[in-house]
């Protein structure tokens, strides 16, 4: 009998970690949940096989944190880790000009710096469990192309393309794959909040009034299940993603003069 592997989800309490758990949970992986929503954690076990989870409170802006629960899921699962989802994330859009220094710090520190210290924590794991073990980062389509409207999260975003690709050299003589998912907007909670402190038009809304589709959060999760089994180290999802690396690759000016053109005006402007 094969030996079940495990799967490590930051975000885990709901949307696309929901959805990744659900996915590896139905396959016979141990998943390992860690979220600072710990009803929301609850509510995704059980909706995966008993016996083949377990929850874990974690804040990924805390480095010390992470060791804990990485530590505790393993011995949950049965001592191994072989696969872990640096997921967590949260939204920011509007003009820069109207972030204040909280809502940027924040989004910095758990799109950004949770990223890395959940790669430099998950590290020892992924390298005692390779070969055949993977970092699998959310990146986004917004770190294909700057985003208007987007500029923090854009920014952490790219940062998180580009942390993959460096660590995709690094690792690669532990026998770690490192790859991300590029998705467009998902149906998930986070597209129905209010981008910004300022803001009372929803994600949602915006993404519809300017033509764009909204990938079923199930495509997300077939693309972390291929992506984990295959080489590819930019996973996008959704056709705005798809669209975006093409214009962006293909047609640059074209691209750059529709980011410009279909901006609402601001302050009357």
């Amino acid at each position: 009998m094969a030996v079940s592997k495990t799967i490590f989800i930051t975000g885990g309490a709901s949307g696309i970690g929901r959805a990744v758990a659900v996915k590896f949970g139905q396959q016979g992986w141990f998943v390992g949940l860690a979220d600072v929503n710990e009803s929301g954690m609850k509510e995704t076990a059980a909706l995966i096989p008993a016996g083949k989870s377990s929850t874990h409170k974690l804040d990924v802006r805390d480095r010390e944190a992470w060791d804990v629960a990485l530590a505790d899921c393993a011995k949950a699962s049965g001592g191994t880790i072989d696969v872990v989802f640096n997921n967590a994330g949260i939204p920011l859009g509007g003009n820069l000009v109207e972030k204040n220094v909280a809502e940027i710090e924040r989004c910095l520190d758990i799109n950004l710096k949770g990223v890395l210290f959940g790669a430099q924590a998950a590290h020892p794991w992924l390298k005692a469990s390779a070969p055949g073990s993977c970092l699998l980062n959310t990146a986004s389509a917004a770190g294909i192309y700057g985003t208007p409207g987007a500029s923090v999260y854009s920014a952490t975003k790219f940062g998180v393309r580009a942390i993959t690709e460096c660590l995709d050299g690094e690792w690669s003589l532990d026998g770690i794959k490192v790859c991300d998912l590029m998705p467009g907007f998902i149906d998930t909670p986070l597209i129905d909040m209010n981008p910004n402190q300022q803001s009372n038009e929803g994600i949602r809304e915006r993404v519809l009034e300017a033509g764009l589709e909204i990938t079923p959060v199930t495509e997300v999760a077939e693309a972390a299940w291929k992506a984990v089994h295959s080489d590819t180290l930019h996973n996008r999802v959704g056709k705005t993603a798809h669209r975006i690396a093409f214009a962006a690759r293909w047609m640059p000016g074209r691209l750059r003069k529709m980011t410009r053109t279909n901006l609402k005006p601001r302050g009357g402007k």
